[in-house]
């Protein structure tokens, strides 16, 4: 038994769950089920529903009145002291919840006593878990809004850097940074809309629940839903205590992010290198080597990408936890909270991390621009351009490859060569000086006009479009 003494009859706090056993748990044993190291973010959380449910309790007339206000009123002054640091949480007790009601029955006795009237550990997680995320999910979502208002900045300012649009890793047409930004900047509009989606199923109160099977008292699940600016309550009580999707679906969330950060950061990678040289990290998101003095490393980057790994098998983890669980509770379901957590702060970290270092990173104009030189990423405007003249598509294709071989052989690129270079090399009579005004890498962005292409007046209203979304 552990040797810190709790406000429960000089017991343990573990004695509020533990009531029928004459011998308690040795203290590994305690160290090895308690959670408060983690479950202790949610103190606050736990205190409010407490609130709620003790509200409720007088209101109804299952416990007096006065009891109920004695019990919100305490409860709310130790939520006071947490915040100042006055009360320090007990790191002997074995989980947040006993600990704060062991404090409450240590100063109310047995009114304090009457909290748990009614309610289960079981529903009381549920209950602390899907308060603590309705508002730290939106924290999340505030610095995914920040990160694209900060690629939105940059776009603004390089709707005419000309760089050339990659598939796999070959050039393959010019476009501009601006869309290329704004390309990232969809992914992560979609990373909120499903943060908020996910957030639509937390928005039900599980209080009432019980251990499984609700409660033979006349509780007012209603009443504490309405309370906890909940939308509405739980349909059965025993998947309410079984349930942990909503911890899966947003580590899924996670997970998808945190796909798209590495993404982004194995760009700034590639990027950073001498081979490309598009971006110029500040030194204060990049480090130094401990051996070749020349070295500037975009640490920060290949962390993110690094950590992604975390993230996934954080979301293999809940998904393995609850595989083979057999309705209603288990105690496997106490692990959600490790995986769920870390998985949520490597998330925001990283978003916020990238948001910095992206911020004050310089870009390269002029090397950006030579990427569309070379390469001949203007092939398919050539195609484009017989097509304009009548010619069936597939065979402006062949045309424009064999333009391409002719030029690979010749050592020029298709704009480099004379008006007669370019016939021969096609091999048709349709290209005429006007060509070379259609494979300018500049007019072949700005000829892709398409809804959502890398024309600037396109990107223009993409833009438009994200800041109306950031708002």
């Amino acid at each position: 038994m552990s040797e810190k003494k709790s406000a429960i009859d000089g017991g343990n706090h573990a004695a509020l769950w533990h009531g029928r056993f004459a011998e308690g748990p040795d203290a590994e044993a305690v160290a090895f089920e308690t959670s408060i190291h983690v479950d202790s973010r949610m103190a606050l959380d736990d205190i409010r529903g407490s609130i709620a449910h003790a509200s409720m309790l007088g209101k109804t007339g299952i416990i007096p009145s006065e009891e109920a206000d004695a019990i919100s009123a305490e409860l709310a002054k130790i939520a006071v002291e947490i915040k100042t640091g006055k009360l320090e949480i007990d790191t002997s007790a074995e989980d947040i919840h006993s600990f704060i009601e062991g404090v409450l029955t240590d100063r109310l006795g047995d009114a304090g006593r009457k909290v748990h009237t009614g309610r289960s550990r079981n529903d009381q997680i549920a209950l602390d878990e899907r308060l603590y995320l309705k508002h730290a999910v939106p924290d999340l979502r505030k610095a995914i809004t920040d990160l694209i208002s900060a690629l939105v900045d940059i776009a603004e300012k390089n709707l005419d850097t000309l760089m050339s649009g990659y598939t796999h890793m070959q050039r393959a047409q010019p476009v501009s940074l601006a869309h290329h930004l704004c390309a990232w900047c969809q992914m992560l509009v979609r990373d909120c809309g499903r943060l908020d989606d996910a957030l639509k199923r937390i928005d039900l109160s599980p209080l009432g629940a019980g251990a499984l099977a609700g409660s033979g008292l006349p509780l007012n699940r209603e009443m504490t839903a309405k309370d906890l600016d909940f939308s509405g309550v739980t349909a059965n009580s025993l998947d309410t205590v079984a349930d942990r999707d909503y911890c899966i679906e947003l580590t899924a969330c996670f997970s998808l992010l945190m796909t798209h950060l590495s993404r982004f950061c194995e760009e700034v990678v590639l990027w950073s290198t001498e081979e490309f040289k598009f971006i110029d990290l500040s030194e204060k998101w990049s480090t130094g080597s401990s051996i070749m003095p020349q070295k500037k490393n975009p640490d920060f980057a290949e962390l993110i990408r690094g950590r992604t790994g975390r993230v996934y098998g954080n979301l293999i983890a809940l998904l393995t936890m609850m595989k083979g669980l057999p309705l209603s509770y288990n105690r496997d379901l106490q692990e959600d909270k490790q995986s769920l957590f870390e998985a949520y702060d490597t998330a925001l970290s990283c978003v916020r991390i990238f948001t910095y270092m992206i911020s004050t990173a310089r870009w390269n104009k002029d090397r950006m621009a030579a990427s569309c030189v070379g390469g001949y990423a203007n092939a398919t405007d050539l195609a484009d351009y017989l097509v304009r003249k009548g010619m069936p598509f597939r065979t402006a294709h062949a045309v424009a490859a064999s333009a391409v071989r002719k030029g690979i052989e010749k050592h020029k690129n298709l704009e480099d060569m004379s008006l007669s270079e370019l016939r021969e090399a096609a091999g048709s009579d349709l290209i005429c000086n006007d060509v070379f005004e259609r494979i300018d890498p500049r007019k072949c962005a700005e000829a892709r006009r398409t809804t959502g292409g890398p024309a600037a007046e396109k990107v223009k209203e993409q833009i438009l479009e994200l800041r109306r979304f950031i708002k």
